[in-house]
């Protein structure tokens, strides 16, 4: 779970069965882009640090796992960032937010960008916020489960990118569901269906109060957008 993410299809051969877990045979796009980030400010302190080596060994290796998700990880005829099989020697079929990922730490150019905010709009946008993934398993990180640091990745990647509108409606949805589920029960919570607006569920144990990661980036989404009315109709977008 190094980049966030529990039991999901993502990590399953059988998204069915707990018990087809393979997570070590899978390549995921989240924990690379998120280790590309990582690569590229090491170089930047190196630099400002005045060690000329240090900044070289890891601006190359951030430039080569770049190169090697353009390749392995870019899927352009659909238009996405895709989980690769080590074993099957071919990206994984499961559609997630991770995709996101790139344009979160400023890996994807303008035309994968654009790419991925389409297929946003269209697969990914649940009347509640950001689905976790296109399947629903049972698993917890899978849908109709939505996640506040998946909303956050997904906000931030689309407005840095040109899509701010698509990412404002992110964020109004997401803020919707939070606020009806706070209302049904009064507290804030872990996870959300986003499908329905109401409390999360699924996963090996039971839904947590809380929680650190909703309170954060509720606060920052209303922070950012003051005008953000979560009782306006769901709307389509263009």
């Amino acid at each position: 779970a190094e980049s966030g993410w529990d039991f999901s299809a993502r990590w399953l051969a059988d998204p069915r069965r707990l018990a087809t877990v393979r997570t070590t045979q899978i390549v995921p796009v989240d924990l690379n882009s998120l280790l590309w980030r990582l690569e590229r400010s090491i170089a930047d302190r190196c630099r400002a640090a005045g060690d000329g080596p240090c900044a070289w060994r890891f601006a190359g290796l951030a430039d080569a796992r770049k190169a090697a998700i353009d390749r392995w990880l870019w899927m352009p005829g659909e238009g996405r960032y895709a989980d690769w099989d080590r074993t099957r020697r071919r990206p994984t079929g499961i559609l997630s937010a991770a995709t996101l990922f790139p344009l979160f730490v400023g890996l994807s150019d303008a035309r994968q960008a654009d790419a991925v905010a389409r297929l946003t709009r269209a697969r990914l946008l649940g009347e509640g916020g950001l689905r976790t993934t296109g399947i629903a398993s049972g698993q917890q990180w899978d849908s109709p489960n939505g996640w506040a640091p998946l909303q956050w990745a997904a906000v931030e990647g689309l407005a840095r990118n040109g899509h701010a509108a698509l990412a404002k409606e992110v964020a109004r949805r997401w803020i919707g569901t939070v606020d009806a589920a706070f209302r049904e029960t009064g507290k804030m919570l872990e996870k959300y269906d986003v499908e329905q607006r109401k409390p999360g569920g699924g996963g090996e144990y039971p839904l947590q109060d809380g929680f650190g990661w909703t309170n954060g980036v509720t606060a920052a989404l209303i922070d950012r957008w003051p005008d953000l009315d979560p009782d306006a109709p769901v709307r389509a977008l263009r």
